[in-house]
């Protein structure tokens, strides 16, 4: 089956064709895609990448009701809308693309493949959130975790490259790009992550802050002087990395300032460091220990400053990293020192692998 993969973020828009025997045949990426009514890039790929038997699509917010892949309808449709909210920079960017692939190849099958299934067997312990009973239950209010389906393809990957199963491993999947989590995987399952309600809780990422006290934000709110639009605005796409130096945000930027000397940038990399180890420990308590580590996305795969900072600061959980397979990795590959206790794998990040495995297994083809 050729399976026509669609994955599209809050601003880009990546395309891929995926042969019946798994290889991508075709591949792009739109670094600026306007979203609803902005059909020419999707036409253009269509007119040359042959034909295909199915459609992916990766939506990054599920809600409650979308516990598993699912096929696309109306119904399904409808009940997207309704989560906007949740995802706004994410999920209305996700449906534009269903709406410009069903007038561009009608009658094909597609799947809505979504961000948040990896979490959805999260333990009730680590799910719940500590505000009244009856708002939990009216408005659906729990923890749903993100980037599912890149940490899904890292764990299995990762394990594979081992040689084993990942039943069988402790493993913490740090997904380090523009934005980012962790999963504490557990007899193959999440049983806790970093991210929450929505994409913005956890490590300090690129434009978002991570977790803030939620005190600090009523405080500027209600005595700072800061509107609520203003806030929101500053959380999503002003804060993190970008927030602190003044740059865009990007870590290669920062890398590259605190190696000339700015304090600012210093600082940043220092805050990223600390909340990223700080997480990565928490996350073994959730698994009962660490047998992997393995980092996926940009920064995990690109920035080996990053890997050997994490594994140096905790030596303590068995990590170690060979400096120079460290320093010349960047795709799937062990870079652990010998005797390390537990290991460390870098893996490219492939949600569209993750995505295609789940359209064969909604289609009944896999």
């Amino acid at each position: 089956m050729r399976v026509l993969v669609v994955n599209a973020g809050s601003s880009s828009l990546k395309l891929s064709r995926i042969g019946s025997d798994g290889a991508v045949t075709d591949a792009v990426t739109v670094e600026r895609w306007q979203g609803a009514g902005h059909l020419q890039p999707l036409a253009d790929f269509l007119d040359h990448c042959g034909p295909v038997d199915a459609v992916g699509h990766r939506v990054v917010h599920g809600g409650p009701r979308h516990t598993g892949p699912a096929r696309v309808d109306p119904v399904l449709v409808a009940g997207l809308y309704s989560l906007t909210t949740l995802a706004p920079l994410h999920n209305p960017r996700a449906l534009a693309g269903i709406r410009a692939v069903e007038d561009l190849v009608p009658g094909v099958p597609a799947v809505a493949c979504f961000d948040t299934t990896f979490h959805t067997a999260l333990p009730a312990a680590a799910r719940t959130y500590a505000l009244p009973r009856e708002w939990n239950r009216r408005w659906d209010l729990r923890r749903y975790g993100f980037h599912g389906l890149s940490h899904a393809h890292a764990v299995r990957r990762a394990a594979e490259l081992l040689g084993r199963a990942p039943e069988r491993l402790r493993i913490v999947s740090a997904h380090l790009g523009a934005g980012a989590s962790l999963a504490a995987v557990r007899d193959g399952v999440s049983v806790d992550t970093t991210m929450g309600f929505t994409p913005l809780a956890g490590l300090v990422m690129n434009t978002r802050p991570g977790t803030v006290d939620p005190g600090l934000l009523l405080w500027l709110l209600e005595h700072g002087g800061q509107p609520r639009t203003e806030l929101a605005d500053v959380l999503e796409h002003h804060a993190g990395l970008k927030g602190l130096t003044g740059t865009s945000g990007d870590l290669r930027e920062v890398l590259a300032g605190r190696d000339a000397g700015d304090p600012d940038c210093a600082l940043a990399f220092d805050v990223y460091l600390h909340r990223l180890c700080r997480e990565v420990a928490a996350m073994t308590a959730a698994t009962g220990g660490l047998d992997l580590l393995v980092f996926t996305g940009g920064v995990g795969e690109h920035a080996w400053q990053v890997r050997a900072a994490v594994a140096e600061r905790l030596a303590h959980l068995g990590l170690a990293v060979d400096d120079a397979a460290n320093r010349a990795v960047t795709a799937d590959a062990d870079v652990s020192a010998p005797g390390a206790g537990a290991r460390t794998v870098v893996v490219t990040s492939r949600e569209d692998l993750e995505i295609r495995r789940q359209v064969l297994e909604v289609l009944g083809t896999g």
